[in-house]
């Protein structure tokens, strides 16, 4: 007998459920540039059924296809994988037999999904096949989440008494200040949103007009998850009530506007950010949670390592100089300037920011906010802070040369300046100063350090537990066998506190370069990115990737955690 796998078309044929002539077409379909798989074409074209294609492929890869719905699944196989991970890898857990954990999946080809759930459980896996319709059903059925009450309040919520809503009519009853109506069933929903994105700690709200659906996502420690949603026939009237409450013009659709919330709940002060964006379907909106109870500004409690914290301690009480923090958006950069700044924050230092925006106020400072469309600029607001006689100077962000060199003068003249630049690692910020068009004398004599950061999850503390480490990873990112011997490792397995991810919360790891007279002479020759990387590294530099390894090493985090956000950086 051969070893050749058959190919789907053929079994297809053999089971009768589709024609020669379909199978040409499919594969017409294909050479013209369908990227679709050959069974996703043929079901798309009501010519064969999903149970058909699932059939065909457990023969063609020997597997065997289970029928999910009228099997009873315990609930010590499904606490074995959390919900969310099924749901990010379309994957059910149906039976766990000495020490194998039976997992139905819907393409035999999803390697990288097996990969992922053998890594979590450190277990072995056994394949078998099941309809993606039936994986999905079997998801909603065997897990329950702490989201029940919100599903039940959305579905309530989404019944026919809102339809008579009149958003206009609502848009001038809030006009006339009348918008405390807790009756108001939009107003309620809108309010249902936020506050269960508060509970869960979010830190972002993305309501997203789709095609045929409104979608609902909480961004909860740096990662997107979906939660149920009202239908789409409410698309217009919740997007109406946030416009109505940051106070946007609800008539305009066409162009983006950013507005502010301020409100009270459950016990605390908010602040929320909104954007919008005009999309295909209609405005994307997203809200930015600001909780002022929940940011830590000490730089002890932000990640820094033990001897990280005292280098920079070190840094932010030198007199003058530039001290820059760079990374993406969302790396936690604000967070580690206003912590430094509240060390600062003493009452023989004046301390002036210009800031875009000012998200949170912190007593003794004198914070400017930015904003272009009244002529108050970076660079405007710079030259009069530098009128204000201040000893340190807080510059927002670092976008163009006229703003860096200004910042820098400044810290030439005596002040200590901190910034932010979008930069991947603290090598580049300065060829990226030299690229904006400052001159390499002026950035090698004014910067004292450059740090790069980013956000890692922490494990999860209630559902922490040991889980033995592959030496082969170990090994790949530069560990020796005498610093990880007797070492435990942990991962977290789920559990409600964490929403079943095994993570909760974030802290920083940092890349952190101190200038020195050999870093001074090589930006001052313009050395490339990649010489001033070795040199720093070889001066003691630890790389993101470094930092994170630690963190991993002292039972904070995983490995996969770390290498997911700092590999290519390192």
């Amino acid at each position: 007998m051969s070893d050749a796998r058959r190919f789907i078309g053929e079994i297809l044929l053999d089971m009768g459920c589709v024609s020669q002539e379909d199978i040409d077409r499919a594969l017409e379909q294909q050479m013209n540039g369908d990227a679709r798989k050959i069974g996703e074409i043929l079901v798309a074209e009501e010519i064969c059924s999903e149970a058909d294609i699932t059939a065909a492929l457990a023969e063609q890869f020997g597997m065997e296809m289970v029928d999910l719905e009228g099997l009873e699944i315990p609930q010590a196989v499904t606490d074995m994988v959390p919900e969310q991970q099924c749901k990010e890898n379309h994957v059910m857990p149906i039976d766990m037999f000495d020490g194998v954990l039976t997992l139905a999946i819907s393409d035999p080809l999803d390697l990288q999904s097996l990969d992922n759930i053998r890594f979590m459980i450190n277990s072995q896996v056994e394949p078998v096949l099941a309809t993606r319709k039936a994986i999905d059903a079997a998801i909603a059925k065997w897990y329950g989440s702490g989201e029940d009450q919100y599903k039940l309040e959305l579905a309530d919520l989404s019944q026919s008494d809102i339809e008579v809503i009149d958003v206009d009519a609502k848009r001038k009853e809030a006009e006339r200040e009348d918008v405390e109506d807790d009756d108001a069933p939009v107003i309620r929903l809108v309010h249902l949103i936020i506050q269960e994105a508060v509970r869960n700690r979010a830190s972002d709200i993305h309501v997203e007009p789709m095609l045929d659906r409104l979608r609902v996502r909480y961004r909860i420690d740096g990662v997107c998850y979906e939660v149920d949603a009202p239908a789409k026939r409410l698309q217009g009237a919740i997007i109406s009530r946030i416009k109505i409450m940051a106070q946007l013009h609800v008539e305009e659709k066409r162009r983006p506007q950013d507005g502010k919330i301020a409100l009270k709940m459950l016990g605390r002060d908010l602040d929320l950010r909104v954007s919008t964006l005009p999309a295909s379907h209609g405005e994307s909106v997203v809200m930015r949670i600001l909780d002022k109870k929940s940011v830590s500004f000490g730089l002890e409690d932000i990640g820094f390592h033990e001897s990280d914290l005292k280098v920079f301690d070190g840094l932010i009480m030198k007199p003058n100089g530039i001290v820059l923090i760079t990374g993406p958006t969302g790396s936690g950069k604000t967070t580690t300037l206003y912590s430094a700044l509240y060390r600062l924050n003493t009452s023989d230092r004046k301390i002036i920011t210009a800031e875009n925006p000012v998200e949170y106020t912190i007593s003794g400072l004198n914070q400017c906010q930015i904003n272009p469309d009244t002529g108050m600029t970076f660079q405007r607001a710079l030259r009069a802070m530098l009128r204000q006689a201040p000893n340190i100077i807080l510059v927002g962000e670092i976008r163009d040369s006229e703003t860096a060199e200004i910042a820098i003068q400044s810290a030439l003249t005596g002040h200590l300046v901190f910034s932010t630049l979008h930069t991947n690692d603290a090598p580049s910020a300065l060829t990226r100063l030299i690229d904006m068009g400052v001159a390499p004398f002026l950035v090698a004599s004014s910067i004292q350090a450059v740090m790069a950061q980013r956000l890692i999850r922490m494990i999860c503390p209630d559902c922490k537990a040991p889980y033995e480490e592959d030496v082969a990873r170990l090994r790949s990112v530069g560990l020796r066998e005498e610093q990880y011997a007797g070492r435990t490792f942990y991962h977290g397995t789920g559990c409600d506190t964490c929403r079943n991810v095994g993570f909760k919360g974030r802290k920083g790891i940092f890349e952190l370069m101190v200038m020195n007279p050999r870093l001074r002479e090589m930006a001052f020759n313009k050395t490339t990115t990649d010489e001033l990387r070795e040199q720093a590294i070889r001066d003691g530099m630890n790389t993101l990737l470094d930092d994170g390894i630690r963190k991993v090493l002292d039972g904070l985090t995983t490995l996969e955690e770390v290498l997911s956000v700092a590999k290519q950086y390192s």
